[in-house]
């Protein structure tokens, strides 16, 4: 009897952390795309460090102009030469990993003119990148998993309903997965109404570059308040987004052994909390950031 008192004690307490580590596990997502000297797709997804990978530029669209992806020194798609990656995308979903096309970025000319244009980009990712067809795919036959609204600039005005559109083809088979990388002031001033439609599965808030909501020399009160406000949007998850390297932002780099001794001790309890998001590959390789951060995320 004794024994069997003994085993079960030992089988509940382990249930019990099983589910205790699954509340507050979370995974870490990177760009990738805007650095040839990064390494290749298939290598970051054979890595084990990631759990998404967002491609990093679909940098030009809207209003009527022709659609232009920069994935900088790794490919040149004006000459048909980024569909090779159909095969390294592939091998990161075969790994479990969500392949997300970004849209946007820092640099680019983007913006939507009406709702009718928003729906003709929605068609047009659909069919170009997403589960549709199209004879001219940049990225070959390969159906990525979702978009992500990094939108830095234009308007604030009819990304709502690029979402709606682009959510509605999940309704054709595959999950159109639908993420966004906002600036930490709350609301975002570009795509604050988007991400109140409550159809972005994981936003990964951008906590750096922006003094007033950013960790600073030991103090989290800034990012502390500003995180409260961000899980209460209506998304599946939120990350924190962050550089991988000082030289990677002009400002908002938290030390590895600081972020995971004092900041993620302090979100991690949020049921929305997600992970950890780094800019970018490149960065990360230079540092080793996600290696060393991993197993607390």
């Amino acid at each position: 009897m004794a024994s069997k008192l003994v085993i079960s004690a030992a089988f509940s307490f382990l249930v019990l952390s099983a589910l205790s580590v699954g509340s507050n596990a979370g995974g870490i997502a990177i760009y990738w795309g805007q650095n040839g000297n990064e390494g290749t797709l298939k290598e970051t997804c054979a890595s084990g460090n990631y759990k998404f990978v967002n491609l990093a530029f679909l940098c030009t669209f809207g209003n009527g102009q022709t659609p232009q992806l920069n994935l900088a020194g790794h490919c040149d798609p004006s000459v048909n030469g980024c569909t090779g990656l159909s095969s390294e995308i592939k091998s990161c979903q075969a790994k479990g990993i969500k392949v997300i096309l970004s849209i946007g970025g820092g640099a680019g000319s983007y913006y939507l003119a009406s709702a009718e244009d928003a729906r003709q980009v929605a068609t047009y990712l659909w069919n170009n990148y997403l589960g549709g067809q199209s004879s001219s795919r940049p990225l070959g036959d390969a159906v990525l998993d979702g978009i992500d609204f990094d939108i830095e600039g234009g308007t604030n005005q009819y990304w709502d309903v690029l979402a709606k559109y682009l959510s509605a083809y999940s309704k054709s088979g595959k999950k159109v997965y639908l993420t966004a990388a906002p600036q930490c002031p709350y609301p975002d001033a570009w795509i604050g109404g988007a991400l109140q439609t409550g159809l972005f599965d994981y936003v990964w808030v951008q906590f750096y570059n922006n003094p007033p909501c950013q960790y600073s020399g030991a103090d989290l009160s800034n990012l502390e308040d500003a995180w409260k406000q961000w899980i209460s949007i209506p998304a599946r998850k939120v990350f924190l987004g962050l550089p991988a390297a000082p030289d990677a932002a002009g400002s908002g780099f938290i030390p590895a052994s600081d972020l995971t001794s004092q900041v993620l001790p302090k979100i991690k309890d949020s049921t929305k909390y997600g992970g950890v998001m780094l800019w970018s590959k490149f960065y990360d390789d230079e540092t080793g950031y996600s290696k060393s951060i991993k197993s607390d995320v």
